[in-house]
């Protein structure tokens, strides 16, 4: 047990899909999982193991922002022998040529954020994801016939600010915003394991086309059913 998850070490398995909601977790593992069972309630963090076509599988919420996935990450790589985590999340976008649904591989996560100044003293906006983990994806993509949108993504430490749009998306190449893969990925190369984001858009900041909030509980099915599909393709 750590401070904020008390599931036994026996419990968690070596590959974590992290959803940012604790209930789209609740969801993954009452759709997908087979024998599963609740293996964290910690502060509401919802987490469980089962298993996915024979494979283990533990599914875990992360919450918002770089301080929770750092956390959650941090512990689960460092005292859980993970191996390898793959954030399923949201994402609002940054181009009117991507929709709603569509579904996006991160190759960086671009951010101003202070999370790896403060932990490590290195001044640092671009953090590379796991290139092992980027090609089981699109191989899983490849296998059941999944379009994926590949680049970058801004990493924002406050929701209510999209930043320079133009910048971001021109220079930067971020195909748009979410709150967590910076400090996942930075923690998966402090640790020495590997972390990938698979992102569905939710909103497009271009066109002002949105999703409910039980549409991004629910009904990111392609992008659950990518990230599950990929831990068949882990040794």
């Amino acid at each position: 047990m750590t401070p904020h998850i008390e599931a036994k070490k026996e419990d968690v398995a070596n590959i974590v899909l992290m959803p940012g909601d604790p209930k789209r977790a609740e969801f993954i593992a009452n759709t997908y999982l087979e024998d599963f069972k609740c293996i964290n309630q910690v502060r509401g963090m919802l987490g469980y193991t089962g298993f996915y076509k024979g494979k283990k599988v533990t599914v875990m919420a992360s919450g918002m922002g770089c301080p929770s996935i750092g956390i959650y990450s941090y512990e689960l790589f460092n005292f859980y022998d993970v191996d390898c985590i793959i954030r399923i999340g949201s994402c609002g976008a940054y181009t009117e040529n991507l929709d709603l649904y569509d579904v996006i591989l991160v190759e960086n996560s671009y951010s101003k954020s202070s999370y790896i100044e403060v932990l490590d003293g290195e001044k640092i906006n671009l953090i590379e994801s796991s290139p092992f983990l980027n090609e089981k994806i699109k191989e899983a993509a490849s296998q059941k016939n999944i379009t994926l949108q590949q680049g970058n993504i801004y990493t924002t430490d406050v929701f209510y600010a999209s930043g320079d749009i133009n910048d971001l998306y021109k220079n930067k190449n971020c195909l748009g915003t979410e709150m967590e893969t910076f400090a996942l990925f930075y923690n998966a190369k402090k640790c020495g394991k590997k972390a990938s984001a698979i992102l569905t858009v939710s909103d497009n900041l271009i066109t002002k086309k949105v999703t409910t909030s039980e549409e991004r509980q629910n009904a990111f099915k392609t992008m659950m059913e990518l990230a599950l599909e990929t831990t068949l393709l882990i040794n």
